[in-house]
């Protein structure tokens, strides 16, 4: 049988302290192989929470799946900014590029539902509402009409 451990890391700066170490001390596995594994599978997520589980089966090894931190905590990273707008009607924090929207939409692909990496953006846009933050310089509204009017295919493709 499979013993699953799960838990949120730092991303590429995960410990032997709690909240793995603890958890993983009873499981009989090399607490170090976990830890430079999940520190390995992490590291492009630094500066964020990420949750990861730990498959690890009869004979002590073990597998590794990470989960990818919420869309908003993707785009405050690639904002390098702690926090949305209090206030996200009158106050922007930041302009997330076509580009960044893209890459966001590319590590988000797995859990987003959209069919298509323009529908994918479409919903990085929707997160990019609440959060007070503009997209392309415009509005996030108004971005997903542009995109849906087909002005972004020479970027985005259909």
């Amino acid at each position: 049988m499979v013993d699953t451990v799960e838990a949120l890391v730092d991303g590429g700066k995960a410990t032997a302290g709690p909240p793995l170490g603890p958890a993983l001390g009873p499981k009989g596995v090399n607490i170090g192989q976990v830890i430079a594994k999940i520190n390995e599978k992490t590291k492009a997520f630094e500066g964020m929470k990420v949750p990861v589980k730990i498959l690890i089966n009869p004979d002590k090894t073990f597998d590794i799946k990470v989960g990818t931190p919420p869309v908003s905590a993707l785009i405050k990273g690639e904002l390098g900014i702690e926090t949305g707008s209090g206030n996200p009607k009158t106050t922007i924090v930041g302009n997330l590029t076509i580009e960044q929207a893209k890459k966001i939409a590319a590590m988000k692909q797995d859990s987003l539902l959209g069919a298509t990496e323009r529908a994918r953006v479409s919903e990085v846009a929707g997160n990019c509402v609440s959060l007070g933050v503009t997209i392309d310089g415009k509005n996030p509204k108004d971005f997903q009409k542009d995109l849906k009017a087909g002005v972004y295919d020479d970027v985005l493709g259909h």
